[in-house]
């Protein structure tokens, strides 16, 4: 069965983090929608290092549509927009009403989850920065964190975004597909992915 995700866009969304999740969902097989969050309605927007970035779709256009995944890429301009986005909040609300994944990097779990209490029980981690948004009970050290009780993935920053996006993958695919994805990208070793087949 084939997946179908969402990435949403913003000005001020962390590049890498952005393009990182795109291509390895697109690598993954999935279906992926890149959705632009701009208040102005731009498909093309310049991300935080001022790497241009390209839309499928106006975020307002894909609100009624189902997804298997839900994914927040970082940026403070982009989680910021996020935030303030009354349609992203509630397609997030919605994932979460319906227990299907929701995953965010960076400033996103602070500034979008956190800062509208979505998952106030869930355990969760951001990047180092934001962790003073995050209750210190719920907060979690680990580069990539998986709260299994609200099917909620979080992490970093940009130096984590390639183990946040494989284990999107796995959550939604498995260990076996996850590892035709990360053996031709030639993944490190010691992320432990190259183990990934002989489980």
């Amino acid at each position: 069965m084939s997946k179908k995700v969402l990435v949403p866009i913003a000005p001020g969304t962390e590049e890498m983090e952005a393009v990182t999740i795109i291509d390895m969902m697109v690598r993954a097989g999935y279906e992926t929608v890149v959705a632009s969050a701009d208040f102005d309605g731009n498909l093309v927007m310049k991300a935080s290092r001022g790497v241009t970035l390209t839309a499928d779709c106006k975020l307002v256009d894909i609100a009624d549509d189902e997804f298997d995944a839900v994914i927040l890429p970082g940026g403070v301009g982009g989680a910021e927009t996020f935030r303030d986005s009354t349609v992203l909040v509630e397609i997030v609300r919605q994932q979460m009403y319906e227990g299907k994944l929701v995953a965010a990097i960076c400033a996103a779990p602070a500034l979008v989850l956190a800062h509208h209490n979505l998952y106030p029980d869930a355990l969760m981690t951001c990047h180092p920065n934001f962790q003073d948004h995050i209750a210190k009970d719920k907060w979690r050290v680990k580069r990539v964190t998986y709260d299994i009780n609200h099917n909620l993935l979080t992490s970093q920053g940009p130096g984590t975004a390639l183990e946040f996006a494989m284990e999107i993958i796995i959550n939604l695919s498995g260990k076996a597909h996850a590892w035709t994805v990360a053996e031709p990208m030639v993944t490190i070793p010691t992320l432990q992915y190259h183990k990934l087949g002989d489980e």
